[in-house]
C-alpha cells in the first residue's frame, strides 16, 4: 500500500467519498476511516425510504466501503441481512475499485410501529458478508446471527465469531441541510461516516515466535488505549463535511503516531445492463413471457432494485434462440 505525506493529505486530501487507511505507529493496530457524501446520498435519495430504513442502509453502505476497499483484487464485497424484523432485508455491494450500491426490503407499517417504540428494526435473522472474485474462483462467505440494533453491533459479532480478530467499529448516518448549488435555498442530504480499528499483531518468523507475558500485556494495553481514543469521536465528527478525515485521525492518535495511506475514492453506481436482463428473460418460455406482459399493458417491464432503472421489452423480441 503506497504511503503519502500526512501533511500533503491535510492540505489537499478530499473530505468526502473516501476511505482512508491508517496505522497507529506504536502498536500493531490498523484501521480505516470512511466519509461518504454524494456516494451515500445518491443511493438513499433514489429509494426515498423511511428515515430509520435509510439510516440502516447508510450504515451498511459505510461498512462495505470500509471493508471492500481493502480488497487486493478485482471483485465484489457484499453485505446482506435477512430477518423477521420490520426491515426484512438489507443489501449493500462494493465493486472494486470503489463503487457502492444498495437497497432494502421492509414492511412500512411495521417500520412505523417499531420506530415509535424504539423496537429493533432488524429482528432475528442472519448477517452474511461475501467476497466474490468472479466466476473463475470460489466465493468466500461468513454468516452470523444478527446481534444488536445497528449494523456496527452486528459487525462486532461477525469479527469476534467468524474472523476472530479484535475489531472495533463506529458508524454514523445523518440527514443534514446544506445550501443548494446556487446558494439561494437549502436541501436535505444524507451523509455517513465510520471508523474501524483492528488488532493485527505482526509477530514474524515461521513458525511465529512466542509472545512473552509482558509483550502480551503491552499489546492489550495498546489495544484498550486505541479503543478508548476512538470512542471519543462523536457522530457529528464522523459525518462533518468540513472536517478532513486526516485531521480527525491526527487529533485522535497523534500522541502514539498515526500514519495514513493513499485514500480510496468512492462513488455510487450500478452494474445492471439491458443485455443481462434480456439474457435472464430469454430463459422463460413464451407463455410465461406473455403472462408477464399481460400484467403491464403488453410490455414486460423490469426495474432494477438497486438503481431503479426500468427496462422495457416486447415479448415477441424475446423468443428463445
Amino acid at each position: 500500500m503506497p504511503e503519502v505525506s500526512a501533511l500533503d493529505l491535510l492540505r489537499d486530501g478530499p473530505k468526502d467519498d473516501v476511505v482512508v487507511p491508517f496505522k497507529i505507529e506504536t502498536a500493531d493496530i490498523r484501521g480505516r476511516f470512511v466519509r461518504l457524501g454524494d456516494a451515500v446520498d445518491q443511493v438513499l435519495r433514489i429509494h426515498d425510504y423511511p428515515e430509520p430504513v435509510s439510516r440502516l442502509l447508510g450504515e451498511a453502505l459505510t461498512l462495505v466501503a470500509m471493508l471492500g476497499s481493502s480488497l487486493k483484487f478485482d471483485g465484489t464485497f457484499s453485505l446482506q441481512t435477512r430477518s423477521d424484523g420490520p426491515v426484512k432485508m438489507l443489501v449493500a455491494d462494493f465493486f472494486t475499485p470503489g463503487i457502492l450500491r444498495g437497497y432494502a426490503a421492509y414492511d412500512e407499517t411495521a417500520v412505523e410501529k417499531a420506530a415509535g417504540s424504539n423496537e429493533n428494526l432488524l429482528g432475528k435473522g442472519h448477517l452474511a458478508l461475501t467476497v466474490d472474485q468472479g466466476t473463475e474462483t470460489e466465493r468466500y462467505q461468513g454468516v452470523v446471527e444478527l446481534a444488536g440494533q445497528t449494523i456496527a453491533e452486528c459487525a462486532h459479532k461477525y469479527f469476534h465469531q467468524s474472523e476472530q480478530i479484535e475489531t472495533s467499529v463506529m458508524l454514523s448516518v445523518a440527514g443534514l441541510f446544506q445550501p443548494t448549488a446556487r446558494g439561494a435555498a437549502f436541501e436535505s442530504v444524507w451523509r455517513a461516516g465510520g471508523i474501524m480499528i483492528q488488532n493485527l499483531p505482526e509477530l514474524g518468523g515461521d513458525p511465529p515466535r512466542p509472545i512473552s507475558r509482558r509483550e502480551r500485556e503491552e499489546m492489550e494495553d495498546q489495544w484498550r488505549r486505541a479503543g478508548l481514543l476512538m470512542q471519543t469521536v462523536s457522530d457529528d465528527e464522523l459525518t462533518d463535511p468540513t472536517l478532513k478525515p486526516e485531521d480527525l485521525l491526527y487529533s485522535l492518535f497523534h500522541e502514539d503516531g498515526v500514519r495514513v495511506f493513499t485514500a480510496v475514492p468512492i462513488q455510487s453506481g450500478c452494474r445492471c445492463e439491458r443485455e443481462r436482463v434480456e439474457h435472464v428473460l430469454r430463459k422463460y418460455d413464451q407463455v410465461e413471457l406473455k403472462d408477464m406482459a399481460a400484467e403491464d399493458g403488453g410490455v414486460i417491464r423490469v426495474t432494477c432494485e438497486f438503481c431503479k432503472t426500468v427496462y422495457e421489452f416486447d415479448p415477441a423480441d424475446l423468443e428463445q434462440d
